[in-house]
């Protein structure tokens, strides 16, 4: 491992930054490289994004976000859209089999939707118009912008004080940017972590995630009073769920087009993704007979698999856990898996790595979009001047191992443990405990 007084040397090039004006390239169009870029834009830097997709919007994942303290931080301080993203939910509480209230206590928290955070990004970035907000009007003091679909990455090599990126387009077109500062914020299959960690994987837990949206108009008195203003859990050796409003279409909060979005966690034990039991493999087998490894989109799901889940969520939930699940018409599933990279910088510190291309958290931390914005803002202070190189890798890097590890956790004590309910309380409240107060252990320094 390189000194301290080296490292700084080896990073002089974006400690000056804030002298200079970076062309900066950043791997992956999703809510933290969007979040990246708007945040070096604002400093007057040119960002290009390189995003794989083939198509120039990502589609709608259907997936609501519970809005961490980060989250709201990053837009209070770079969204100029204008326009609400949360929802608040002002009780938590959690239900027994029969759909009975066992336990409640009053805190408020947010949530929002993965399509309205992302078209809100990307009216900031580069201008892209929706229903979803109005565009704000570009700056002068910003830099210029650019975003690539259908270009992916295969490669990184330093030249001089440079980066060449190495990419190729969905037609099969190779190409090369140069760039001062690159950014991979490509993912839990980060191409960027692969290129310097290659034995770096994803592993899989062992469970999955089954979720889905059922508009709040669409069900019984029973469910809209269980979910409405409501985070709702129900707890069960092997199984877990949750439930909560998000916005509805376009991003709408109005009172009866807002969506309940549930997150229901099953075990399918299985050696790996590569070699799935045949329940794992059918279930994450699409209609068209194509396996998928990790998700499966919405609307995808082949309907024989879904109904086993429906009559397994009918005889193992609650009462209004089970009418959501079995009124979702377009389910996706997640595999639930864990990566960590035991780096963020590379290149002598011309590459980073931010968000879940850092470390994919677990759902139950409901923490990926705050890392992702917490990541954004603080590269941006330190590319500013306003934070040490070592100040930013301590706490991008503590937060990472820490958070991780807690989702480890979690998973493991309420898929395959069977916990008192007081048990499954206290791992949410410490899930929910907001950044700010942590303490990182000294364990969780080890890789800075």
């Amino acid at each position: 491992m390189m000194s301290s007084e080296t490292k700084e040397t080896d990073h002089s090039h974006v400690l000056a930054a804030k002298t200079r004006r970076l062309d900066i390239v950043i791997v992956g169009g999703s809510l933290g490289g969007l979040s990246t870029g708007i945040a070096l834009r604002d400093l007057g830097h040119n960002v290009t994004i390189l995003e794989r997709n083939p198509t120039e919007l990502l589609h709608n994942q259907g997936a609501g976000i519970v809005t961490g303290g980060d989250t709201l931080a990053f837009f209070k301080r770079y969204d100029r859209c204008g326009r609400q993203i949360a929802i608040s939910s002002q009780r938590r509480q959690y239900l027994d089999k029969d759909g009975a209230m066992v336990h409640k206590e009053d805190m408020v928290q947010n949530m929002t939707s993965w399509d309205l955070v992302y078209y809100i990004l990307r009216a900031n970035f580069d201008g892209v118009r929706s229903e979803y907000c109005d565009v704000p009007a570009p700056k002068a003091s910003h830099g210029k912008v650019k975003h690539l679909h259908g270009h992916r990455v295969t490669g990184l090599a330093e030249r001089d004080d440079k980066v060449e990126v190495s990419f190729v387009t969905v037609e099969g077109k190779e190409g090369v940017i140069s760039a001062d500062f690159v950014v991979g914020a490509d993912g839990p299959s980060s191409t960027v972590r692969s290129l310097f960690e290659p034995d770096v994987e994803r592993t899989y837990a062992g469970y999955v995630a089954l979720r889905g949206t059922v508009p709040e108009e669409d069900v019984s008195h029973q469910a809209r009073e269980a979910f409405s203003e409501r985070f709702t859990f129900f707890h069960a050796k092997g199984i877990q769920i949750l439930a909560y409003l998000i916005p509805g279409q376009n991003g709408t909060m109005e009172t009866g087009r807002r969506l309940i979005n549930f997150v229901y966690y099953t075990n399918f034990p299985s050696k790996s993704l590569d070699e799935p039991s045949p329940d794992l493999a059918e279930l994450m087998t699409d209609v068209d007979g194509q396996r998928h490894r990790i998700t499966m989109p919405p609307g995808k799901t082949n309907p024989k698999a879904w109904e086993k889940q429906r009559q397994i969520a009918q005889e193992k939930l609650p009462p209004q856990f089970a009418e959501i699940v079995c009124a979702t018409k377009k389910p996706f599933v997640q595999a639930i898996t864990d990566v960590k990279s035991h780096r963020n910088e590379f290149l002598n510190g011309k590459v980073v790595l931010i968000g879940d291309a850092l470390a994919g958290f677990r759902p139950h931390t409901v923490a990926s979009t705050s890392q992702a914005c917490f990541d954004a803002m603080i590269l941006a202070d330190m590319i500013g001047g306003k934070v040490s190189r070592k100040e930013w890798k301590r706490e991008t890097m503590a937060y990472a191992s820490v958070i991780q590890k807690r989702g480890v956790d979690m998973g493991r004590r309420s898929q395959f443990e069977d916990l008192p309910l007081s048990e499954h309380i206290q791992d949410r409240n410490l899930a929910s405990r907001p950044r700010e107060e942590e303490v990182w252990p000294e364990w969780a320094l080890e890789d800075v």
